[in-house]
């Protein structure tokens, strides 16, 4: 196979294995008895907050700290994932 041939398959196999790859973190946020929680469900991490700006920086936090050193492909992570937060509210106010 020549290097351009080689090259092209290479490229192909990166695109088709980032189209793998979750390019979302997903959190759930609700209220605990004193505080906001926030917690990753796709990663075992968890947070807490006294306000909703509070949490979604402590989450945030926790997990780039817990993705921090580590292969996102080997989790099956794309490069610069999102975070996408889910609230939870009670339906009677």
């Amino acid at each position: 196979m020549n290097r351009s041939v080689q090259g092209c398959a290479r490229v192909k196999l990166e695109v088709y294995t980032q189209g793998m790859r979750r390019r979302t973190i997903q959190v759930r946020i609700f209220r605990g008895e004193t505080k906001y929680v926030a917690e990753c469900l796709d990663l075992p991490v968890v947070t807490e907050g006294d306000t909703l700006d509070e949490v979604t920086a402590n989450i945030r936090e926790a997990i780039g700290l817990h993705l921090e050193g580590e292969d996102l492909a080997e989790l099956g992570i794309a490069q610069n994932p999102a975070v996408v937060a889910t609230m939870e509210l009670d339906a009677v106010a």
